[in-house]
């Protein structure tokens, strides 16, 4: 039993010394710094001035670059059955509008949000105005300046299409933003 102990501790004595050499810090080697040689340049090049022409003055007003108009003649955003959640189709009309509405930084707007007719009118009135919500958030990220949105909810009051058929219902489930006058 004695020299089982003995080995164990031996073997361990020895996995320290191991384990000491390889954390010991190592020696950093610095390479001498690479020599700078200048070239002389043969004699034979020899390079003649040319006359220096006087500098011009620079024009001191720039002519303004026409800047686009905005284009306020926006898309409506689609929303899914009973729900408030954007349409992943919804992001690239809602950069758009957010770029748009970015270049006059003045205007204001007002996010209209609806519903198609089925559910009560209470439910509808507030998942329209989730709806809306769900837009100005999404424009409010981009950069746009939340102060100048205005949030509505109509619920199934203003449809845009008939609500008998599954079409016309999908097409009303939307939110529209109008500049205000």
């Amino acid at each position: 039993m004695k020299t089982v102990n003995n080995c164990v501790l031996m073997a361990f004595i020895g996995a320290i010394a191991l384990s000491y050499q390889s954390c010991k810090p190592k020696q950093v080697v610095l390479q001498p710094a690479a020599e700078v040689v200048e070239r002389e340049t043969p004699e034979e090049r020899i390079v003649t001035e040319t006359p220096k022409q006087q500098p011009q003055e620079a024009p001191t007003q720039r002519d303004p670059v026409a800047a686009e108009p905005p284009n306020y003649n926006f898309k409506n955003i689609q929303f899914e059955f009973d729900s408030s959640v954007l349409k992943t189709e919804s992001y690239a009309i809602l950069d758009q509008i957010a770029r748009e509405i970015q270049k006059d930084p003045s205007a204001r707007f007002i996010v209209n949000g609806h519903a198609s007719i089925e559910g009560t009118a209470e439910y509808n009135m507030e998942l329209s105005i989730d709806r809306a919500n769900a837009v100005k958030l999404y424009l409010v990220n981009f950069g746009v300046r939340g102060d100048n949105l205005t949030v509505r909810g109509h619920g199934a009051t203003k449809p845009v299409a008939t609500n008998d058929t599954e079409a016309g219902r999908a097409l009303n489930r939307r939110v529209e933003i109008k500049l205000v006058d």
